[in-house]
């Protein structure tokens, strides 16, 4: 369960840094403050729900493309963001290219370094602990 709700905050932060990135970098993103943290839950919570979909799609439709299930779901994530008013705004086709590209490569790389390197480490660490504990009260 504290792995479930690390992974939730890591995805959480990750998209709002990932969409504050793009609305710096690309012109055509544009993120109104009133509803930038409602933009943030509608992208992660889509994210999450859209990527077990798209995959098993893929897997049982077109096997060919699934290393590009991240890209998908994410242009599919922001689409849904943009349809909720006053918050997330993607206008061009360029933007529309550039924005699902550095969003995936953010929250990847972001998942991956938080997840990966930093949050297993300090939860195997824990248990590890909390093993040895057990142990103890054993003898």
């Amino acid at each position: 369960m504290i792995r479930f709700l690390w992974h939730v905050l890591v995805q959480v932060v990750l998209a709002a840094a990932a969409l504050l990135i793009a609305g710096w970098l690309i012109d055509g993103v544009q993120l109104h403050v009133g509803g930038f943290f409602v933009a943030v839950g509608v992208f992660a919570l889509a994210q999450s729900l859209l990527g077990p979909f798209v995959f098993n799609m893929a897997r049982q439709y077109a096997s060919a493309v699934l290393g590009g299930i991240g890209i998908v779901t994410t242009f599919l994530a922001l689409w849904i963001a943009t349809l909720f008013p006053g918050g997330l705004q993607i206008s061009g086709v360029s933007a529309w290219i550039a924005t699902p590209v550095i969003v995936w490569v953010i929250t990847a790389l972001g998942t991956w370094i938080l997840m990966g390197l930093i949050i297993e480490k300090k939860l195997a660490a824990k248990a590890e602990q909390k093993r040895i504990a057990r142990a103890l009260e054993k003898k």
